[in-house]
């Protein structure tokens, strides 16, 4: 039903849509900074508000509870590009740049001190049978950002995610680009990634013998790598 398009819980797909439409949209509320924000509010469907949703994980402390707290990763796709100042000026473009990574869960950006303060200004509320009927066939959520002074950017339901099967999105080319991000952690060129990638994407092609070298590495080569602790 859905590829993640990056690191997230699949029931935040809808809020991250409605997140970037938001700063493709309007590449104004992007150049405002957070001091620009009143108020994030998303409207999600049960099982996604009382879980992602629980207010209580607005101060995760851990990868475990961040990566399960939509305000922890809406706070940090929008701080990422407000951080820049400016985004592409496409859905699937923006997709890209703003792709949460395990670098977006780790310590530094668990405590950064502009995504707590995002996640601050988030609220939840419910949907209701309205979207609670929705799910599972989309993912329907709705995104209401204030901005100080009144005007408010508006997401509407979005049902079909980018990732999703029935979304419209270069799904191969986001994909491709998810896989050569997290290839980038742990191979030491693009190359070694893009062989990986390759023999998985061809899986049911291979032989027998084939499938079994699929997990063979060079592990020493790896093991150097300035992001692979031995």
């Amino acid at each position: 039903m859905h590829f993640k398009l990056g690191l997230y819980e699949h029931q935040s797909a809808g809020a991250i849509e409605g997140a970037i439409s938001a700063l493709v949209n309007n590449p104004d509320f992007c150049a405002g900074g957070l001091d620009s924000i009143e108020n994030i509010n998303i409207v999600a469907y049960e099982p996604a508000f009382g879980i992602i949703g629980d207010p209580a994980k607005k101060d995760p402390k851990s990868r475990q509870s961040a990566d399960h707290s939509m305000a922890f990763i809406i706070s940090r796709i929008l701080e990422k590009a407000m951080a820049k100042g400016t985004v592409p000026s496409t859905m699937d473009a923006a997709w890209k740049e703003l792709m949460l990574s395990p670098y977006d869960y780790g310590v530094d950006a668990l405590y950064d001190p502009a995504t707590r303060a995002m996640m601050q200004k988030i609220t939840f509320t419910h949907g209701g049978p309205e979207y609670d009927a929705k799910y599972p066939d989309g993912i329907p959520t709705a995104i209401d950002i204030t901005l100080k002074g009144g005007k408010v950017i508006s997401s509407g339901m979005v049902m079909y995610p980018s990732g999703h099967a029935r979304a419209e999105c270069d799904l191969k080319s986001i994909l491709d680009h998810k896989n050569m991000m997290l290839g980038d952690i742990v191979f030491a060129d693009q190359a070694t990634t893009k062989g990986f990638v390759g023999k998985l994407q061809s899986l049911k092609s291979l032989s027998a013998e084939e499938t079994q070298t699929i997990y063979e590495f060079d592990w020493d080569k790896m093991k150097s790598h300035k992001c692979i602790d031995g």
